[in-house]
């Protein structure tokens, strides 16, 4: 579909057309299935776009679903360090496709030297996401990532440094952002119809960190997992099952924020649209005191509150939200139920209702961008602000503290100790 990395602007009636400018002559009839041709609702090859996976297992096997339901996508090879994962997603695409064409990379540097790929999902742990987006971008690919999209605020403005340096299209995995009720959610807030907004609430697990290590079991052979390559850019640490199974969250050196970002990277995600937001962050984080929830409460330089915490919702499903004005209020979550205040607020219908968790218009609004170039609905402008917005509310509660942040530097003030904080330093040979 590309040539040196950019995509071939050669349809084939313009190849036709050029044809006949020349003078050239058709020799004898040339018969092709439709499907070759974009006939009967199929897509022609030349106009599909081809997808490579990386690190594909159970929340990136639901998103690849959808990808797969795409007629103009063809999912062409999948890298990962476990040899089971990436043979059940090649026999997935094979049974897609009907055929046994799917690719599959232990090391996913191979995948990205492919020049007939345009894009990659990327759906590895945290640790993964930022560095393997950046690699992906610099090799010319289009990126659909997972979230937490980046571990640190350091990594996540290298990402959308690199996003735009490299000209690439990327999605950060919020796909609530093409989600029917957080959208009306968020247009009541952002059109004044609840009035004044002046307290966002976004919902967040429980916190938990772990500097501890599992014990260490013998280590398999590098092409059943490739432990090495597993870890990455993390700090290294013995082989454990319990990890590569999915057990990795929780601990300090493999999750984002002690798990703020699990939902985070969604939730306060919303409250930054909702506040038109998205180029920048709250000024101050502090955590308050509570015997049974982690709550931590900013302030945005235009006096909005900020309130992340785990209780206290009205039960309307996972990643709840709260907007609230001095004239109503609108709570909703992934059950597409919205709770609202004054009630002749609330929408007739929601066209295409969907959970939340689903990545349907997702997936497609990416695709679309491909095509047209243009900016998603999570693009990595966007997705950096929220991502530092929630590392520095982790910030606060690490330390226990009260931080005042300057989202124009993207630094704390005054704070020697948060500001150290900003970045980790990266295993060898990796780097940023």
């Amino acid at each position: 579909m590309r040539q040196d990395g950019a995509r071939s602007s050669v349809t084939r009636r313009r190849f036709l057309k050029a044809c006949a400018g020349t003078g050239a002559a058709i020799l004898a009839p040339m018969v092709a299935p439709s499907s070759a041709l974009g006939l009967g609702g199929a897509v022609a090859p030349s106009d599909r776009i081809a997808l490579g996976g990386i690190g594909i297992r159970h929340r990136g096997g639901y998103v690849l679903g959808f990808f797969l339901d795409q007629p103009d996508v063809r999912f062409a090879a999948i890298a990962d360090v476990r040899a089971d994962q990436r043979q059940a997603v090649k026999a997935a695409a094979d049974r897609r496709y009907g055929n046994s064409d799917c690719a599959v990379y232990r090391d996913f540097r191979e995948l990205l030297a492919r020049d007939d790929i345009d894009a990659v999902l990327i759906a590895t742990g945290d640790r993964w996401h930022a560095l393997a987006s950046i690699l992906a971008a610099r090799a010319g690919k289009d990126i659909y990532s997972e979230k937490p999209c980046a571990m640190t605020i350091g990594l996540a403005r290298s990402l959308a440094d690199a996003i735009r340096r490299h000209g690439r299209v990327f999605q950060a995995g919020t796909q609530r952002r093409t989600v029917g009720n957080f959208i009306h959610a968020v247009r009541l807030a952002q059109e004044g119809a609840i009035g004044r907004l002046h307290t966002l609430h976004a919902s967040i697990y429980r916190l938990r960190e772990d500097h501890s290590w599992l014990p260490a079991q013998p280590e398999p052979p590098k092409d059943v997992v490739d432990w090495d390559l597993w870890l990455g850019p993390a700090p290294w640490r013995p082989f454990n099952q319990r990890y590569v199974d999915g057990g990795w969250r929780g601990y300090f050196d493999f999750d984002s924020g002690a798990t703020l970002l699990d939902w985070g990277a969604h939730t306060l995600d919303l409250c930054q649209w909702a506040n038109q937001a998205d180029s920048t962050t709250p000024v101050e984080f502090e955590p308050v005191e509570s015997e049974t929830d982690n709550v931590i409460a900013g302030r945005y330089a235009n006096g909005v509150k900020v309130v992340l915490r785990s209780e206290g919702w009205l039960g309307l499903g996972t990643c709840p939200v709260r907007f609230e004005g001095d004239e109503g209020w609108v709570e909703t979550g992934d059950t597409g139920r919205i709770a609202i205040s004054p009630e002749s607020l609330r929408p007739r219908s929601l066209s295409g209702v969907i959970a939340g968790t689903s990545p349907q218009y997702h997936v497609r609004d990416f695709l679309d961008c491909v095509k047209s170039r243009a900016r998603p609905a999570a693009n990595a402008d966007i997705a950096c602000y929220s991502h530092i917005a929630c590392h520095a509310a982790y910030m606060a509660w690490k330390l226990r503290r009260k931080v005042t942040f300057d989202p124009v530097k993207e630094e704390f003030v005054g704070d020697d100790e948060a500001n150290r904080m900003r970045t980790h330093a990266m295993r060898e040979p990796w780097r940023v």
